[in-house]
């Protein structure tokens, strides 16, 4: 095998002589590209002299545990010729090693690690809500989050329920079911109604008095202490009771009800009593635009904060404006952004914008003046994917000296970066995976606080913390000129895969504070801000 530089095999190659894992064909063909490629040579020797400081700095990553895996190491351009000078040495011992070498492929010590909150057991997803609350042990259920097999309990409002298989339930609280499958559910109490479309036929609703098999339709059900009504409004269906040994079959615009002593008695489909479950699409638009006004609301106070440096509420006036306009009261607050390649698209609700970052160029670039003893970052994301081992949230070009780096690694760690007053000082505090399989395409709330005075970072979660670091480098903190979802490198080569790092999604609600908030002002930040309709509470029975 020949190498070719740059290459994910050369890569490969660089990494496995630093952690002496080479083959000896990776060392013979590494040996040959150095002798005569100049570029290869020079970033040979930037990584070796990187590997040597990092493996003399066991420190050097804060994490929340030892096993977390670090952001990869960001290289101060300033360093590069000082490390050409230093690194002779390395280069001639690393080609004799190199010869010598012998093992088995590297795998590499940044390979992600396995995600949290995959979906494979999800049989279903939440859909549209209405003024729901929901009496659930653990995380309330969230519109287009994904629902594995067990129970739903629904205190109150209207909840819609679409199982993989493409039926569709709409319940109204007090209402209880148990998920089985993507082609089956268990009513236990309350009222629904189920759509199933013809690649669904055959999904089948249980209750204790009668076993449902739809046959492509529209029906409701009404399952009470005593009895269960059934009441078909289109197509057909297949019933059976317990009082009933033969299978029955009704069509549009009959129903049955059952008591599970005597045989199902017949009546005539009542549309009526399911009327509120069939008007859910209103009553979900009608609370999202109240939930969008609840939030311009929390937004005319937020931007009286004396604090708050930036605010981008992606509201545009003109969606043909590449002006991202900074809403806060501020006297010297950051001047509007540039948006540069970023499409307008639906934000938390339909009648919201949001900036979507598709392209490696998009991104929206900013100044933020002054120097601060803390600062907290916070923006509603909907991650579409994550392409680049480093993905920007909110980023300082280059490695200017106190400024901060805001990103999301490609296996959900949330890192924080703040950058030291000398060549290759810096800290990267990287949490725990926290962003699952299960929250990509879903709105989320993140935010990271650095404060100066306890030395300290803490990432959060949708309004809660998901680690807390211990910061060595201390104020004061800058930004500088800055991008929102991607990172000018800043004098580094642009051929450099690693140094692509644009987000891929969409951005909604963007704040950057001088101080820092404390857990109950971020929790307060997610609750003004999250879709949901109002109120959400979380309950145990």
């Amino acid at each position: 095998m020949s190498l070719a530089f740059p290459s994910p095999e050369f890569d490969h190659a660089v990494a496995a002589v630093c952690h002496g894992t080479a083959t000896e064909e990776q060392a013979r063909d590494l040996n040959q590209l150095l002798r005569h490629h100049p570029a290869a040579l020079d970033e040979y020797i930037l990584r070796l002299e990187l590997h040597s400081r990092l493996a003399s700095d066991p420190d050097l990553f804060a994490t929340e545990r030892p096993e977390a895996i670090p952001f990869p190491t960001p290289v101060p351009p300033a360093a590069h010729a000082v490390w050409l000078r230093r690194a002779q040495w390395i280069l001639a011992l690393a080609a004799c090693l190199a010869l010598l070498l012998t093992g088995v492929w590297w795998k590499d010590s940044t390979e992600p690690a396995a995600r949290k909150g995959g979906t494979s057991k999800a049989v279903a997803m939440l859909g549209r809500v209405a003024d729901a609350v929901w009496q659930q042990p653990g995380e309330t259920p969230r519109p287009g989050g994904p629902l594995e097999p067990g129970a739903l309990r629904l205190k109150s409002g209207l909840a819609q329920i679409v199982f993989y298989s493409g039926a569709r339930l709409v319940l109204e609280g007090p209402a209880e079911v148990q998920l089985v499958s993507p082609a089956e559910v268990i009513c236990v109490g309350g009222r629904l109604i189920a759509e199933v479309p013809p690649p669904a036929r055959g999904f089948r609703v249980r209750t204790e008095r009668m076993n449902v098999t739809d046959l492509g339709t529209v029906f409701g059900i009404e399952a009470g202490p005593r009895e269960t009504e059934l009441h078909v409004f289109q197509g057909r269906i297949e019933f059976q009771s317990p009082a009933s040994a033969t299978q029955q079959t009704l069509l549009e615009g009959q129903g049955a009800i059952a008591d599970g002593t005597s045989p199902p008695r017949a009546v005539s489909a009542n549309r009526t009593r399911f009327s509120s479950l069939f008007d859910l699409q209103n009553k979900s638009s009608e609370a999202a635009v109240l939930r969008h006004e609840q939030w311009r609301a929390a937004g005319i106070r937020l931007d009286e904060d004396p604090s708050l440096l930036v605010h981008f509420e992606f509201e545009p006036s003109d969606p043909s404006d590449w002006r991202l306009q900074n809403s806060s009261k501020r006297r010297d607050a950051t001047p509007d952004a540039t948006i540069v390649g970023c499409q307008w698209t639906e934000g938390r609700w339909p009648d919201k914008h949001a900036l979507e970052f598709r392209n490696v160029n998009d991104r929206v670039r900013l100044e933020v003046g002054g120097e601060y003893e803390a600062l907290t970052l916070a923006v509603w994301l909907r991650v579409q994917g994550l392409d680049r081992e480093i993905n920007s949230l909110f980023m300082s070009d280059g490695f200017e000296e106190s400024t901060v780096h805001w990103s999301l690694r490609n296996d959900g760690v949330l890192g924080l970066t703040v950058i030291g007053d000398a060549p290759g000082r810096f800290q990267i505090c990287a949490s725990p995976p926290a962003l699952g399989l299960d929250q990509l395409g879903l709105w989320v709330h993140l935010a990271a606080v650095v404060d100066g005075t306890s030395k300290r970072v803490t990432h959060y979660l949708n309004g809660r913390p998901v680690s807390e670091h211990a910061v060595r480098i201390g104020p004061p903190y800058r930004i500088g000129v800055a991008e929102l979802g991607n990172w000018n490198a800043r004098g580094f080569p642009k051929n450099d895969p690693f140094m692509i790092r644009n987000f891929s999604g969409a951005m909604d609600d963007f704040c950057l504070f001088s101080r820092a908030l404390n857990a109950d002002e971020i929790h307060r930040l997610y609750s003004n801000g999250k879709p949901q309709s109002e109120p959400i509470r979380q309950g145990r029975n």
